[in-house]
């Protein structure tokens, strides 16, 4: 099981065995079933009694066994010179026959739903392991029925799985709108923690369009229902009977359920389930930028009233960004009228398009808003500046802080930049920005700089608040600067 810790929590995959996410799977919905209806007990307390009776036979356990052979992983000695003069004098050695080598076979667990009868069956990628590996997948039904399922494809980026059993008739989830549900709303989670079938939890959803670190595709539902390893994959219904989304992930310090848990929204899980079908892979448009986010100081140096859209710092060579002219420095606040309030909301708008899909970008540039138009190019490329690198404050000069010297023209071309300042040492309002020895500054409020002598005259003209542009490492962020 995969861990990632994070502000003193760890998240965690929950499809048991496997070390795949730090996530938690959940289920997918689909297809037709009667509604649900939820009744109250004689204290007035929720009875999730006959919903569970009518959504039960549509989620599954996932029995997953994966063989991998890596001989020289598992193997240190296989290419040392005294390997085979030692194997020849009957001297044990890992590797050896009989020493162990072989495939190594994990075996694995987790939880899915049906989503139509004719045998398609929605779980987290991260349940059914890598796709280069050997993978036998197992899918048992409540009526102990099982079947050899077929892993249809995968999405990584979302942690979707679809599967295929041969069988008919089967029954099905009801799919389900996440984007109606509330924070607030009572939700119930079904699937095998630890192994045992068909356990019923229940909560609310405590937050919406939860952004977690290095997911940029999934708004996830934040839930407190009660998710542990085994339950990856499985289906998080509403009162309605509906699925809305599919458990994925958990933050926890100890490795079990404390409380917070996440599902990916069944829209996300069902445009790939599509894709998958239709095409074997999952198709993203490509706009080709890197992006940061924007604080509230470097939303007012670009003239903006509130910090909201995606900052493009970078544009790459030949890309669809490129051929409609976007620039460095230029704010998307919308696409196709769909507003980009959070630099996060980029990639994943961007990402459900298809290539060769014509876009209106909505975009803030020298103080006005204007549009422009992007056809998208296939996989979503964009990269997130985080904006924590993205430090506060800078000047190359004794109030700024800051010592530079001009690249010289064999390091500007090393570096495929027509000119810029080399920072060489940092203090005062430059330190505090969190500019660093070796950044390139490229451009101040998005005039390029080629010298010293022109970046103070910039510096002079720009007052105490501006934006300088920098390259680190294969990098490029915006930097807002105040001056104190």
């Amino acid at each position: 099981m995969k861990r990632l810790l994070l502000a003193s929590s760890l998240a965690l995959a929950i499809a048991t065995a496997f070390p795949a996410s730090p996530l938690l799977s959940a289920a997918h919905a689909s297809a037709s079933a009667p509604a649900a209806t939820l009744s109250s007990n004689r204290f007035g307390l929720p009875d999730f009694g006959d919903l569970v009776t009518e959504v039960g036979p549509a989620v599954v356990n996932i029995a997953v066994v994966q063989r991998r052979t890596a001989p020289n992983a598992e193997n240190p000695f296989a290419n040392d010179p005294f390997y085979d003069f030692l194997r020849r004098f009957g001297v044990p050695v890992p590797g050896m026959p009989g020493q162990g080598s072989g495939p190594r076979i994990n075996r694995g667990i987790g939880s899915g739903f049906i989503v139509s009868s004719d045998g398609y069956v929605l779980t987290n990628a991260h349940v059914v392991g890598d796709g280069d590996d050997d993978v036998e997948v197992t899918v048992r039904l409540t009526d102990k029925r099982e079947f050899r399922a077929t892993v249809v494809g995968s999405d990584r980026r979302t942690d979707i799985a679809l599967l295929k059993i041969e069988a008919s008739d089967l029954p099905a989830v009801r799919i389900g709108d996440a984007e109606r549900s509330r924070v607030g709303e009572w939700v119930v989670a079904v699937g095998s923690p630890f192994g045992f079938d068909s356990t019923v939890t229940a909560g609310i959803i405590s937050a919406k369009a939860r952004r977690l670190p290095d997911e940029n595709y999934v708004p996830f539902i934040q839930t407190d229902v009660a998710i542990n390893p085994g339950n990856s994959g499985g289906p998080l219904f509403n009162l309605a009977g509906e699925v809305i989304g599919i458990n994925s992930q958990i933050y926890s310090r100890s490795g079990g359920f404390m409380g917070i848990s996440f599902a990916i929204p069944i829209d996300v899980a069902m445009n790939v389930k599509e894709q998958l079908v239709e095409h074997g892979r999952v198709q993203r448009g490509r706009l080709g930028v890197t992006i940061q986010g924007l604080d509230r100081e470097l939303a007012q140096s670009f003239g903006l009233d509130s910090a909201r859209g995606a900052l493009v710092s970078s544009v790459e060579p030949g890309s669809p960004a490129a051929a409609a002219d976007l620039r460095p420095g230029d704010v998307v606040l919308g696409v196709d009228g769909q507003e980009v309030s959070d630099s996060a909301d980029l990639p994943r708008i961007i990402g459900d398009k298809r290539p060769g899909t014509r876009v209106r970008l909505q975009v803030w540039r020298d103080g006005a808003q204007r549009q422009i138009t992007a056809v998208l190019g296939e996989l979503g490329a964009e990269k997130l500046a985080e904006a924590d690198s993205a430090p506060k404050g800078e000047e190359t000069a004794p109030r700024l802080g800051l010592a530079a010297r001009a690249l010289s023209s064999q390091e500007a071309s090393r570096l495929g930049v027509p000119g810029g300042l080399v920072v060489e040492r940092v203090s005062g309002n430059a330190a505090r920005a969190g500019l660093r020895p070796g950044d390139i500054i490229l451009a101040l409020n998005n005039q390029q700089v080629r010298s010293v002598e022109q970046f103070r005259q910039l510096l002079a003209n720009s007052g105490n608040r501006f934006a300088l542009l920098i390259q680190r490492d294969d990098t490029r962020i915006f930097v807002p600067i105040r001056i104190n």
